[in-house]
Order: C-alpha cells, then sequence, then structure tokens
C-alpha cells in the first residue's frame, strides 16, 4: 500500500510540474505574441491546461495521501474549463468588432511595434473604420451564403 502512495505521489508531482510548465510557456506567449487575438489564443489555450493538470495533480494527492476528497477543487476545475475559453472568446469578439489591429506576417518584415502597423495609424477612427468594413463584409457574405 505504500508502494501505491509513493506512485500516486510521484504522478501527483509531475502533474503539477507540467502545470508550472504549461503556466510558464503561457506567460512568454502573452508577452510574445504581438496583438490581441494571438495572445488571447496562448491565455486560453495553454493557463486553462496548465491550471486542469495542476488542479487535478492537487486532488490526486489529497485523495491517496489524506484521504480527503475535495468538491471545490472539483468544482473549480469544472467552471475554470467552461468559463475560461467563453470569457476569452468574448474578449476577442469585443476586439474585433471594435477594429482592433491583427498582426500580419508582412508586418514584422518591416520592424513595426507591437500596437501599430507599419502602413496603419492605429487611432480610434482607423479602427472605427476597419469595424465598419468589417461588418459590411460579413453582411455581405451572409446575404451571399444564405
Amino acid at each position: 500500500m505504500e508502494l501505491v502512495k509513493e506512485i500516486v505521489s510521484l504522478l501527483s508531482a509531475i502533474m503539477l510540474f507540467l502545470g508550472s510548465i504549461i503556466a510558464l510557456i503561457s506567460a512568454i506567449g502573452i508577452i510574445k505574441f504581438q496583438d490581441v487575438f494571438l495572445r488571447s489564443h496562448a491565455a486560453t489555450k495553454s493557463s486553462t491546461l496548465s491550471v486542469l493538470l495542476t488542479l487535478i495533480g492537487v486532488l490526486i494527492y489529497f485523495i491517496m495521501n489524506s484521504g480527503f476528497f475535495s468538491v471545490r477543487l472539483l468544482l473549480s476545475i469544472v467552471f475554470i474549463n467552461l468559463t475560461s475559453p467563453v470569457g476569452m472568446h468574448l474578449i476577442a469578439r469585443a476586439a474585433y468588432r471594435n477594429g482592433s489591429y491583427m498582426y500580419r506576417k508582412d508586418d514584422a518584415n518591416t520592424h513595426a511595434s507591437i500596437l501599430l502597423s507599419s502602413n496603419e495609424q492605429n487611432t480610434a477612427k482607423e479602427r472605427r473604420h476597419r469595424a465598419k468594413i468589417r461588418e459590411q463584409r460579413r453582411q455581405y457574405w451572409y446575404q451571399k451564403n444564405q
């Protein structure tokens, strides 16, 4: 029985370690990516996975070593996995509808700053104009495909 506890403790420690590594990768992605859409991808996918691995590791550790089953941990796993992607989707959708800057591969060659493209200004007027053009294209596409 002691051997099983040690194996399960090792498994939970590995899950905690993997969760922390994935959280570090997520933080690096949030810093390095150029626009809100790429950053939201890094923030949602990898941080949700890191929280999932960390909390499952903690849940397994408490079950095996203390005999304690935490319903709060189980509920936090469920709610984080449900709400984090939905919340970030709504943030990205709002950014898209406001005409936020989208990173393009050709911007990397011009040494553009993180927030601005080299050939466009990111003023409120420009964002509204881009959002209006996107909305017109979306309307045209919906009418064409109905």
